[in-house]
């Protein structure tokens, strides 16, 4: 069976990379509305010409905003913009009756939001060009390529097995999939195999990190630069505690990803600043690791901010910022409190080795996707898996690119996964 994109499959991409659908968190509420309906409904379209039918095409509800673990920019731009929600639907489709059991299903999860950013869309005959032809449109596309493929050589698929894809939106932005994903994964969109498809260079990895947001803000009084040492200076105080706490965080960076991220105070010359925030941002594969760097992060920022009292008290100006730093700063967690993906299913592990594709290497670190929400699903295997590299591809970034060998690649790969999934699954229940 021959597994490759076709001249339709081309015009899909195409087509579905000129549809700009970034979300309200990478555009902001004023930017372009997400035009993921109708993405969402041309993909449909083509998968249906494969046996797929629609079993649901809707936005999250606004209860799913209140779960724990929901990120407050989430929160807060939902509570800043009646549509936000509804601009941000999710598709899942269906090959395959609805009695097939979860043990003879296989489900797989796309992403059609991009992050922000409308560079040209190109195709030359070997490569696509523009926003999300690897991350991850270009994926999607190849996915459908690679079931047309395998429905080919096995007519028990779409009879005896059903096929899910779950085409989300909420995986950019720092949504975290919390209004795509997951919901769908409760719903019980799911199979006895799910596959996260994302670049990973073909290679399966059944590893997935989560990532914490802290935030260290200064609410104090501004003032003039006549007379700059009668207000709070948040500049000074919180570029002293972005060093202190790095070099005290620095030690966990073999543990998990450390990110001393923005720190803002204000643009102006002749002000001194009384507030500001230093964000940062930490990645984690288990969750005692996700413990301890919460621990570490508290710890870091309450001895740092005792060095800055005692350091900053005799000075001229900043000695009011040293006696009020105490009451005007303060540690909070805008994101935290995510599961992370660390799968052990050794059946899962044996069918994807027998399909012939690679394990992700145990050295090369994770990272994160919407695969986070199908852990621990009680006998069930979930990898990520995808053509392309993230890096050399250029995702998120104006040169983001798709060889189109490698999403022939991956409609292969997806073909005999699936034939080698309906022959370990027969007689399933």
């Amino acid at each position: 069976m021959r597994a490759a994109l076709n001249a339709d499959d081309r015009a899909l991409l195409l087509r579905l990379m000129r549809l700009p659908t970034a979300g309200p968190l990478e555009t902001g509420r004023d930017g372009p509305a997400p035009r993921l309906w109708e993405a969402q409904r041309d993909y449909a379209r083509a998968a249906e010409r494969l046996g797929f039918r629609v079993v649901r095409h809707a936005a999250a509800r606004p209860a799913d905003l209140e779960r724990p673990g929901v990120p407050e920019a989430v929160r807060v731009a939902a509570a800043a913009d009646p549509g936000f929600l509804e601009a941000q639907p999710s598709l899942v489709l269906r090959l395959g009756p609805d009695d097939v059991p979860r043990a003879r299903t296989l489900m797989f999860n796309v992403h059609l939001d991009t992050v922000a950013g409308n560079p040209p869309v190109t195709f030359d005959g070997e490569v696509f060009r523009g926003r999300g032809a690897i991350d991850a449109k270009g994926p999607a596309v190849a996915l459908l390529a690679g079931v047309r493929a395998a429905l080919g050589g096995r007519p028990e698929l779409g009879r005896h097995h059903a096929v899910l894809v779950q085409a989300v939106a909420g995986e950019e932005g720092g949504a975290m999939g919390v209004l795509g994903t997951r919901p769908l994964v409760e719903l019980g969109y799911t199979g006895r195999l799910n596959v996260f498809c994302e670049p990973t260079s073909g290679r399966f990895s059944t590893r997935s990190t989560a990532s914490m947001t802290a935030r260290v803000s200064v609410r104090g009084d501004d003032a003039i630069d006549d007379r700059p040492h009668t207000g709070h200076n948040a500049s000074v105080l919180l570029g002293f505690l972005a060093q202190r706490m790095g070099r005290a965080l620095d030690g966990h960076a073999r543990d998990g990803a450390v990110c001393v991220a923005g720190l803002h105070t204000g643009t102006l010359h002749n002000r001194v600043y009384g507030s500001g925030d230093l964000l940062l941002n930490l990645a984690y594969g288990d969750a005692a690791t996700g413990r301890s760097l919460e621990g570490a992060v508290t710890e870091a920022f309450e001895s740092a901010l005792a060095e800055f009292t005692a350091e900053f008290s005799d000075t001229a100006l900043f000695a009011r910022t040293a006696r009020d730093a105490r009451r005007t700063t303060r540690l909070d967690w805008p994101k935290r409190g995510l599961p992370v993906l660390d799968d052990h299913d050794p059946w899962g592990r044996a069918l994807l080795r027998g399909a012939g594709v690679p394990a992700w290497p145990a050295e090369e670190p994770a990272f994160t996707c919407d695969a986070i929400w199908a852990a621990d699903l009680p006998d069930a295997c979930t990898v990520v898996l995808g053509p392309g590299d993230l890096a050399a591809d250029g995702a998120h970034g104006d040169a983001e690119s798709a060889r189109l060998s490698d999403l022939d690649g991956f409609a292969a790969t997806v073909a005999r996964l699936l034939a080698v999934f309906t022959e370990h699954t027969h007689g399933g229940s």
